[in-house]
């Protein structure tokens, strides 16, 4: 499944179409971009339209052209990822037919208060109850992984939620392996992304393993906060993505990012080329930052 890419590292940076990209996921993108570019790399952009129902539309080609404003544009055309259901549904027949992956019958509302799946399905459906839902199955065993901002990082995703779902009851792919299997054809080698999402990367490591595929290398940047300490979101009405130009935007994320540029660059081709060269992920903060200070590295 994976794409060979010549030896070249591959990163990328996937938004969900929920509404224009903000500046948290600015940051996001642009951590991405450098970190693949001082390697030599390609960047590649992905639209993780998987989720009809929460898509708001054109929202998706609004984030393209945001990013591009930015400087920030995909290697290869970008990808859409609900065109990529074929591949998802012949993942998780193989899975099924490994035994690594079952049905389930159980709804949200079977779950205990903890929301841990109990193992309901695991032997089997229940006597007259239909399946609704594809689950992963998992092992009680530590999952750990080198994070390469965060530091060494270990789940144990069969103690955190129990065996998880892989295609929804709606017929939608789940996000933990419509992620794996997207990743793993564009031969992304290396994923950098918000520390939101790091409690998701054992699951993920684990559909890996399940496919037989060797998992990228994870790199969790910084959540980006207002002055209260919340997570700046696509409701915050003061972002300044909206309000600053894009010039001025790169200069703000390369600051929260740990890579503040020098006093004299203000164009946007000038400011990306500094950063390339300039790029250490050693430096970006482990966070989260806070928006207007320069927070120090870790």
């Amino acid at each position: 499944m994976q794409v060979s890419q010549g030896g070249r590292p591959v990163g990328r940076f996937a938004p969900s179409p929920t509404g224009d990209l903000h500046f948290g996921s600015l940051v996001a993108a642009l951590g991405s971009y450098l970190n693949i570019r001082a390697q030599d790399g390609q960047w590649l952009v992905r639209i993780e339209n998987i989720d009809p129902p929460r898509e708001v539309p054109g929202a998706g080609h609004t984030q393209i052209e945001t990013l591009a404003r930015h400087g920030l544009v995909s290697d290869r055309p970008v990808v859409w990822q609900i065109d990529s259901t074929a591949a998802h549904q012949e993942a998780v027949e193989a899975l099924i037919d490994a035994g690594r992956a079952y049905p389930c019958a159980c709804s949200r509302a079977d779950l205990p208060p903890d929301g841990r799946y109990p193992g309901t399905c695991r032997n089997g459906l229940p006597p007259g109850r239909k399946a609704r839902s594809i689950r992963l199955r998992c092992e009680d065993e530590e999952v750990h992984f080198d994070d390469l901002i965060q530091g060494e990082y270990h789940q144990n995703p069969y103690r955190e939620t129990g065996d998880f779902v892989i295609r929804r009851a709606d017929g939608l792919y789940a996000y933990q392996l419509a992620v794996v299997v997207d990743d793993a054809r564009a031969g992304v080698t290396e994923v950098v992304r918000g520390a939101d999402l790091i409690d998701s990367t054992g699951r993920q490591i684990l559909v890996y393993r399940a496919l037989g595929l060797a998992p990228p290398r994870y790199a969790h940047l910084p959540l980006i906060t207002d002055a209260q300490g919340r997570k700046l979101s696509k409701s915050e009405a003061d972002d300044p993505i909206h309000a600053s130009e894009p010039a001025a935007n790169l200069r703000l994320a390369l600051g929260l990012l740990g890579h503040p540029p020098p006093e004299g660059l203000e164009r946007i081709d000038s400011l990306l080329s500094w950063a390339i060269e300039h790029w250490s992920i050693e430096r970006v903060p482990r966070g989260p930052v806070q928006l207007g200070v320069h927070p120090q590295a870790a």
